[in-house]
């Protein structure tokens, strides 16, 4: 049989790579990282620092003494990716310990153990938080204030740690009288993991990789929007705290907690995410409600890892919604 010739030589490349895109997303990351360096002190750094080598050391010890390949995946920057999206899932006065075993659940159990890049169905550094937030819930739950250098370094007792309940856990025990105002909320000056401290930076860092076209906009959109329905409706039926307006209480929901971090970096995963429009649509509007859901009458304040690892349970059905090819006809 002879070779199908597409097009003759020479071919353009579009300059697109895994490293590329890896790269991209790192440094969309880095206003938000700076700003709970600023906020968190030296236990953002250290936390993130451990993070990220746990998860390389880890996929480098699999790559060369289990699977025995001679090409090391640590050069794409994916591990490198997965350890900081750990970090910001965690808050930086954790023990370095814990850190070390949730890299080693995300990449070991979460990306390695299903073949590598490409073939993980659920977000790596979602499934070792999750474990984390199961296995050790009191230190997974125990957030220092930002207070810039002077904050707790990780490791330090919780007993002389400065710390304090989230946004999202006060709005839930109806206590709006300690709330960060909403430019605080904005501008990342309030409690909580490293990837929660500023709204405004994820944004802007969101932003910069739908222009650089490394994500699409539909999965962030269909989120925000969800979520911003769903507050709006159960404020307006009694479901926002006494004393709270609908709009304020709907302006929490999406400036706190894990929202902007999820939408903009851990939802748009190429891997554990559907390729069509249509199926991307779907797959936000899925996380939105369920994060509303858990964070409405779950026993949990933050619900949106949960959210995305559910629905990525859902990808493989929604990639099956793509359009027709020209010239077929539906059975």
């Amino acid at each position: 049989m002879k070779n199908f010739i597409v097009a003759p030589a020479p071919h353009a490349h579009s300059g697109d790579s895994i490293r590329r895109n890896m790269l991209l997303v790192i440094l969309a990351l880095m206003p938000a990282y700076v700003v709970s360096v600023i906020e968190f002190g030296y236990g953002a750094l250290i936390t993130a620092a451990v993070s990220v080598l746990a998860c390389v050391g880890t996929e480098w010890c699999i790559s060369r003494f289990l699977l025995k390949e001679k090409k090391q995946s640590i050069g794409d920057l994916s591990a490198v990716l997965t350890g900081l999206l750990l970090a910001f899932n965690l808050p930086s006065n954790i023990d370095w310990w814990i850190i070390l075993i949730g890299a080693v659940v995300a990449i070991g159990v979460g990306k390695m153990s299903f073949g590598g890049l490409g073939h993980n169905p659920f977000n790596p550094a979602l499934v070792g938080r999750v474990f984390l937030l199961i296995s050790f819930p009191a230190q997974m739950t125990t957030w220092p204030l930002a207070q810039g250098f002077d904050s707790a370094i990780m490791g330090q007792a919780v007993t002389d740690a400065n710390t304090g309940a989230t946004p999202l856990s006060l709005i839930g025990q109806g206590k709006i009288a300690d709330l960060p105002s909403l430019w605080d909320s904005l501008m990342g000056a309030m409690g909580g993991s490293l990837g929660e401290v500023c709204a405004l930076a994820l944004i802007l860092g969101g932003l910069f990789l739908i222009c650089t076209k490394v994500i699409t906009w539909h999965i962030p959109f269909a989120v925000i929007a969800t979520a911003a329905a769903f507050a709006a409706i159960a404020g307006a039926f009694g479901g926002a705290p006494e004393g709270m307006c609908t709009g304020k209480y709907v302006a929490y929901e999406l400036l706190t907690g894990g929202l902007m971090l999820g939408a903009f970096f851990m939802a748009t995963d190429y891997v554990t995410s559907p390729m069509t429009a249509c199926g991307k649509l779907i797959f936000g509007f899925g996380i939105g409600f369920i994060m509303m859901v858990i964070r409405t009458w779950g026993n949990y304040p933050e619900g949106m890892s949960f959210a995305i690892l559910i629905m990525n349970a859902c990808v493989p059905l929604l990639n099956k919604l793509r359009p027709m090819r020209f010239g077929e006809k539906r059975k």
